[in-house]
């Protein structure tokens, strides 16, 4: 979001869908607005480099497209978090595994 308030807003393109400061969802979902906050374009800017939120009544935000959101859905086995989580999981799969073959030696040896 912008510091800076919009004064010609065009049309609405949507509005938040779900709310949530602890959970994160697909769509159109916010950690800050609330469930029904509307989404506009703002006359003479194209809508997927900025749009206007509304923030009170007759009063819009600008905010920054600045790229897709990345949503892990983990409900029907998919993961989407990026490459720096499928590298975390395997970083942690090989630390696991070696812990385990060192333990196993140990314990050989010591018999």
């Amino acid at each position: 979001m912008k510091d800076e308030y919009v004064k010609e807003i065009d049309e609405e393109i949507g509005q938040v869908t779900k709310y949530s400061d602890m959970e994160q969802y697909a769509g159109n979902f916010s950690n800050v607005y609330k469930k029904g906050t509307k989404y506009y374009s703002i006359k003479g800017i194209n809508k997927n480099d900025y749009i206007a939120v509304e923030v009170g009544s007759g009063k819009y935000k600008k905010a920054v497209r600045e790229s897709e959101y990345i949503f892990a859905d983990h409900s029907n086995g998919n993961i989407n978090e990026g490459k720096f989580a499928d590298k975390a999981v395997n970083v942690l799969f090989i630390f696991t595994l070696g812990v385990f073959v060192i333990v196993f030696i140990v314990i050989k040896v010591k018999r």
